[in-house]
């Protein structure tokens, strides 16, 4: 699409609304939208949570009567069926906006270019594709979860500057900084499910809980700018208090103690276990028990992902060892390296960022691309994704 400078400002700022739902909105997408009318704007809105109003409504409501002849900018295609909400491209429409700018087609398969059908049947000018690409990257759980019936998976790492992420005792508190440390909270709270194995619960008894204030601010989207460059989008305030994620544990063998802390009820926890199948259902303190699939005593991870969009988790950040960390990097499995590193030492004996199956030759490396880098406090966090899937 050919656009303005006051297009690009516009969805902009339609992007900067979407992003304050960031913690809130699973398992719907994060939206924004901005109703313009004579190079003013007269109304807005963002989507906070999911059975509450879309973006598009708000922004309507907010604007009244001067709807009527305006253009809207919208991070997201209007939904063109009946959900827990009506239809917002029935809305528009009412509203009489003359012209509908999208940043990106909705991957839903129950919208999927019928609302920019239905708008343009109803004589509506209608742009796509303004901003894109940090559309996408606000929402790439949600597409993940449309596209490949799977969440965006994020492993969370803390290293030392020799790629070590506990001593030869299993203590790894706390390689990382204070700073560091808060950071990953406000990676938690965007997540839909934060996922560990029952070996990190046993050696360390994490709660995996995010612990902010009432308002979480930071937010993060990666790398871009408004001319529609590569990825960050800064909030314009801080966005809605968070959600706790569900805590998922892989407990092949049900090792974990009823006392453990994940399994406490300070957020929800699903328990996943090998069969048999009828313990699944089962309770075990506040968790739910489920029985997966699984081969050789390993849960199948795909099943496992699978579970988890069926349940409408968008994004899974993994908090967990090299071995399970390292098996879903076997499996083509991750999406995202979220990575803290150190300025420290730990030696040899000390062990490994990740368990990953021998190679014969350097072409078979695992290549990781560079998304974006920050100094976090006195660590670095890099933020890596997989050039390719799995080994090349």
């Amino acid at each position: 699409m050919s656009a303005s400078a006051a297009d690009h400002a516009w969805m902009a700022r339609a992007l900067q609304l979407a992003a304050r739902g960031l913690y809130t909105t699973q398992p719907n997408p994060r939206v924004g939208c901005v109703l313009v009318r004579d190079d003013a704007c007269v109304g807005e809105g963002w989507h906070v949570r999911a059975g509450e109003a879309h973006a598009e409504v708000l922004a309507l409501h907010a604007a009244g009567e001067r709807a009527r002849g305006a253009t809207a900018y919208v991070t997201l295609e209007p939904c063109a069926h009946h959900g827990r909400t009506p239809p917002c491209v029935d809305a528009l429409i009412a509203a009489g906006v003359a012209r509908v700018v999208v940043a990106m087609t909705d991957p839903n398969p129950k919208v999927a270019g019928r609302g920019l059908q239905r708008l343009r049947e109803a004589g509506i000018a209608v742009d796509v594709g303004l901003l894109a690409e940090p559309a996408g990257e606000l929402n790439r759980g949600f597409c993940s979860r449309m596209q490949r019936a799977r969440p965006w998976l994020r492993i969370k790492l803390a290293m030392s500057l020799d790629g070590r992420t506990a001593l030869a005792n299993g203590r790894s508190q706390w390689i990382s900084g204070d700073g560091a440390r808060a950071d990953v909270q406000h990676w938690r709270a965007r997540s839909s499910a934060i996922l560990t194995g029952s070996a990190t619960v046993l050696a360390d008894d994490p709660r995996l809980t995010v612990r902010l204030g009432a308002a979480a601010g930071d937010v993060h989207v990666a790398p871009a700018d408004a001319a529609g460059g590569r990825a960050g989008i800064a909030a314009a305030a801080a966005p809605s208090p968070f959600v706790q994620p569900l805590r998922v544990v892989l407990d092949a063998a049900l090792r974990i103690p009823a006392q453990a802390r994940v399994l406490d009820a300070s957020a929800p926890t699903l328990l996943l276990h090998a069969p048999p199948a009828t313990l699944g259902g089962a309770r075990h303190g506040s968790a739910e028990l489920l029985a997966m699939p699984s081969h050789a005593g390993r849960l199948d991870l795909a099943a496992v992902l699978a579970e988890l969009a069926r349940r409408g988790a968008n994004e899974v950040q993994v908090e967990a060892g090299p071995t399970l960390c390292g098996a879903l990097f076997a499996a083509g499995l991750v999406d995202e390296l979220l990575l803290y590193i150190a300025p420290v030492l730990l030696g040899d004996a000390a062990r490994p960022l990740l368990h990953l199956p021998p190679l014969q030759d350097m072409a078979a490396r695992w290549r990781l691309r560079l998304v974006e880098q920050r100094a976090i406090g006195s660590d670095w966090r890099l933020l890596l994704r997989p050039a390719a899937s799995g080994a090349e």
